[in-house]
């Protein structure tokens, strides 16, 4: 041993050894460390989890915005269900990162929470109680050998002073050679001296020698002991390790939507429904509803006939009529174009930076003429009606009836004479508004 523990810390940092009296208490702060880094660990999924919460919000958000918007534009047929397979892609995936916020928070936080518990226990006058007692065990271990060190630091020093006394003594006796003023009796008291710090000297190493071989004799008892309780603490930490190992392999099979099976089908059924579009037939339905395919009740001789009620002409689908909930299901676009969200100056800009957040979107945005998430038809009150008479819709979004029917008149009647209306099966539609009478 070259030196007491405050000598060698602050000498030299490569003495710092974990054998040193005391340095033990780094072992023992592991376990005040393993019990924060638990609480970082809790934090760190906590704000993942929020990631991912606002992440799933925003596509959901989004989703419904364009979904709208889709419906009521101007695009049809096959490729309007492969643009809307995009908007069910984002409703899927933010499904899947909720299930993520969930796993993150209702498993993987509280495993670490629960391993936790199980793994410290406080105690009532703070701290941990497998802290104090590996504190207590380094302690008993150490307590022989540092007494012992202690006995050999002191006999050390001791025998260090003796030596510098036999020094002193010998360069006075030098001086007193060579000066005249020296009588030879105060030379044979110098002389005298010198051999008495000789004594004193060797007395004093021979006392250090012995305390030394006495520490010696007890190291390796000391070894043994402090190794005994340093395992029980690296078994500790052994389980602490592997458990964050296991944790972090679970947090890592969670977020990793790869191999999540779900994940995988989304895209193979929005590659499906892209693939299936098909030009040939969406122009084929766009001639048969909007070009030279409709019918067409063209011009004939009629007798007049006073209790027939003539049909106001027909006009294309109001704007605003409610879109399909389906999206297999294509309304005709009639009027559609004028809800394009072309038409509404692109109330999301094109640029976007990570510094910005996008704004919640409103149906009052643009002067209040943007496409609310909100059904787009009149709220006006419902009415009861009664046919007059027969009526044969000539156009998918026109209702048929018979006289004596009733249905629901849900918006009023338009300039050209047309009301909407639903029958009692659900089904909903335009109709002469002369056709029917109020119940």
């Amino acid at each position: 041993m070259s030196g007491s523990y405050d000598e060698c810390a602050g000498a030299d940092d490569t003495m710092d050894s974990f054998w040193e009296v005391g340095n033990y208490k780094r072992v023992v702060k592991r376990f005040d460390d393993g019990h924060r880094l638990c609480n970082d660990l809790m934090s760190c999924l906590q704000e993942r989890a929020k990631i991912e919460k606002a992440y799933g919000d925003q596509l959901t958000v989004w989703s419904k915005r364009w979904r709208q918007l889709i419906e009521k534009g101007p695009q049809y047929g096959s490729v309007e269900r492969a643009w809307l397979a995009v908007m069910t892609e984002a409703e899927k995936v933010s499904e899947l990162h909720q299930e993520v916020k969930n796993n993150l928070l209702n498993d993987d936080n509280e495993k670490v929470k629960n391993w936790q518990k199980e793994a410290y226990h406080k105690q009532m006058i703070g701290g941990f109680k497998e802290a104090k007692e590996a504190e207590e065990g380094f302690k008993k271990a150490q307590k022989p050998w540092a007494k012992k060190l202690k006995e050999m630091e002191t006999a050390k020093k001791s025998y260090h002073m003796a030596c510098k006394e036999e020094k002193l003594a010998a360069a006075r006796e030098a001086n007193g050679k060579t000066e005249a003023s020296v009588t030879p009796d105060q030379q044979k008291k110098l002389h005298e001296k010198v051999d008495k710090c000789k004594q004193d000297s060797q007395k004093a190493k021979e006392k250090y020698e012995k305390s030394l071989e006495e520490l010696n004799k007890c190291t390796p008892g000391y070894m043994e002991s402090m190794e005994q309780v340093f395992d029980q603490c690296q078994q500790h930490e052994v389980k602490r390790l592997t458990f964050l190992k296991e944790a972090l392999l679970d947090i890592k099979r969670h977020l990793n939507l790869t191999e999540n099976q779900s994940y995988a089908t989304i895209y193979r059924e929005l590659e499906r429904t892209i693939l299936a579009a098909n030009t040939q037939e969406d122009l084929k339905w766009f001639s048969n509803n909007h070009g030279p395919g409709m019918h067409m009740n063209w011009p004939a001789f009629e007798e007049y006939n006073p209790d027939q009620a003539t049909a106001p002409p027909k006009k294309k689908k109001p704007d605003g009529a409610p879109p399909t909930p389906s999206t297999d299901h294509v309304a005709p676009p009639g009027d559609r174009s004028s809800v394009s969200s072309y038409d509404k100056n692109q109330a999301y800009s094109t640029e976007w930076s990570d510094d910005e957040q996008p704004a919640a979107y409103s149906g009052n945005e643009n002067g209040g003429n943007g496409n609310s998430f909100e059904d787009d038809s009149s709220t006006g009150k419902e009415v009861r009606v009664r046919a007059l008479y027969d009526y044969d819709g000539q156009e998918q979004d026109e209702l048929s009836f018979k006289a004596g029917d009733e249905l629901t008149k849900t918006e009023d009647e338009d300039e050209q004479g047309w009301c909407r209306g639903r029958l009692d099966d659900g089904r909903e539609g335009l109709y002469p508004a002369n056709y029917v009478e109020p119940i």
